[in-house]
């Protein structure tokens, strides 16, 4: 991968996010793991795509009300409201991130064993169907 090292960082700071994010839900909803990972994540994709790329893709016309949930979202697991504040963090999340996943789906079913799991009979026909995606031919 052509990463700078800047970059490689926010990746890392990315998945920690996303560790500390599920590592929150797993633990019912524990408030200080679901904000440590709010802001890992956010702190991590403005490393790899920049500061400035970052604030442009969050304030995009299109996607203002993504943005306004993923925020409020994040806002509300601050205030000691995790179980709201991931609800609507993850209403935001799908509005703001959704374009992204035929795009992922396509890169994982070209990896030899999730590929093998993605492109069985009954898997690819739900993953199909939520993502709008094709198998590959």
């Amino acid at each position: 991968m052509w990463l700078s090292d800047t970059q490689k960082i926010g990746v890392g700071l990315t998945a920690f996010g996303v560790g500390f994010m599920f590592l929150g839900i797993l633990l019912f909803f524990d408030g200080g793991l679901l904000a440590i990972g709010n802001i890992l994540f956010l702190s991590g994709i403005t490393l790899i795509i920049g500061f400035n790329k970052t604030v442009f893709f969050f304030a995009r016309k299109n996607k203002i009300r993504g943005t306004i949930c993923f925020f409020g979202g994040i806002l509300l697991v601050f205030l000691k409201w995790p179980k709201t504040g991931i609800i609507v963090e993850f209403f935001g999340f799908l509005n703001l991130f959704g374009d992204f996943f035929p795009v992922v789906i396509s890169f994982l079913r070209k990896v030899p064993v999730i590929g093998t799991l993605l492109s069985a009979p009954y898997i690819s026909h739900v993953v199909d169907r939520f993502t709008g995606s094709k198998l590959p031919v």
